[in-house]
């Protein structure tokens, strides 16, 4: 994958959240949400404080999602970033 962000955004891999629950019961893919938190694969040259292969969190209704290589990625304005995973 060969992909540069511009302006100030991000490209960021969603993290899947587990599929089962803390007591047993299987989550269905239809029932779940999408994960609000993701590792970033890359990062436009106006961006500061966020580097590749940070984990970050970001707002629910973020982003544009796109498809590269058959895989489902998103790109984030980094205002829409709230925050670093340390």
């Amino acid at each position: 994958m060969n992909f540069q962000p511009l302006g100030k955004r991000v490209l960021v891999e969603r993290v899947e959240e587990t599929k089962t629950t803390t007591s047993g019961i299987i989550i269905p893919d239809n029932a779940k949400e999408k994960p609000l938190s993701g590792k970033v694969l890359a990062v436009s040259n106006e961006v500061e404080g966020v580097k590749v292969g940070d984990s970050v969190v970001f707002a629910k209704y973020g982003g544009t999602e796109i498809n590269l290589d058959g895989k489902d990625y998103l790109v984030l304005n980094i205002d829409d970033v709230l925050g670093v995973i340390k």
